[in-house]
């Protein structure tokens, strides 16, 4: 498979992990990460799962139409890929808040093996080893943080609502007030999803952000002005934008990993919603402290 990068500059990296069956289960890792020893992380691609149709092969959503035998063994693959029972996982349930949940040793395998008892929640923390924080996305940008001095971790969906109401820096000031990380000690990875050549928006998004981002539209916005529909459109840089919510919230900008991986540009690697128009699964992100 050809895989087409962007522009950006980016450390992140392709790996492949055998299956109980002999498959390969694709993954993405950003080495800065791995490389403290303390969390481990992936972020998922469309490769290694057992589901068919639009949601091949490894769907992580049971509310998109796929068989839910099939994604309960894709999430089951990811479990061993952390090797961790299926009960340590710990899914959100995303509506595009700003919600950042607080994870316990209570809150194993929520989504996943039992019910969840929230709702609104768009990302976790937690400083429990063991226990795998989950979000998913499908062109909306998922970001993982680590506090490698209080050994915390984070992870967030964040699409064009959640930056434009700066869900990363919802997200660092949970993990400031329940577990005292200071934001200069985190390490960021804004995992692959749309990038800003494939995000076309309409003049009432780019608004939002020219009123969230003073002073930086000209770098996340590029104004094509009107198209032969009459209609005002503008494209955007999402990858940017989070990295500016990071920065203003503390994170030092050479902790900041930032994916050069588009799920519009690469369909047969991830799920993209804008490139299939709806028809499809869910990309996951996973983070979890050894």
């Amino acid at each position: 498979m050809k895989i087409k990068y962007s522009d950006n500059k980016s450390t992140i990296k392709i790996k492949v992990r055998k299956n109980d069956d002999g498959t390969d289960l694709t993954f993405l890792q950003f080495p800065e990460i791995e490389a403290t020893g303390i969390a481990t992380h992936a972020f998922s691609t469309r490769l290694g799962g057992v589901s068919n149709g639009i949601w091949s092969s490894m769907n992580l959503s049971f509310t998109r139409g796929d068989d839910d035998r099939a994604v309960y063994e894709n999430f089951h693959r990811y479990a061993r890929l952390f090797g961790v029972p299926d009960d340590q996982l710990t899914l959100t349930y995303q509506t595009h808040s700003t919600n950042v949940r607080v994870v316990t040793e209570k809150d194993g395998g929520k989504g996943f093996t039992t019910p969840r008892d929230y709702t609104d929640v768009d990302g976790l923390v937690t400083d429990v080893p063991g226990i795998v924080l989950g979000i998913f996305a499908a062109d909306c940008v998922p970001i993982l943080f680590l506090d490698p001095v209080h050994r915390a971790i984070g992870a967030s969906h964040s699409g064009w609502r959640g930056t434009v109401h700066r869900m990363g820096a919802a997200t660092i000031d949970k993990m400031k007030e329940t577990f005292g990380t200071n934001p200069e000690d985190l390490i960021c990875a804004i995992g692959p999803s749309i990038c800003k050549a494939c995000y076309e928006v309409s003049l009432d998004v780019a608004a939002e952000f020219k009123h969230a981002f003073p002073g930086y539209e000209d770098e996340i916005l590029r104004d094509d002005g009107i198209n032969s529909a009459g209609e005002h459109k503008f494209h955007l840089d999402l990858w940017t934008a989070n990295k500016i919510v990071l920065e203003e919230s503390g994170a030092n900008t050479d902790n900041i990993c930032i994916t050069n991986i588009c799920t519009n540009c690469n369909p047969e690697l991830l799920f993209s919603h804008r490139y299939t128009h709806g028809q499809r699964g869910n990309n996951g992100g996973f983070i979890m402290l050894k």
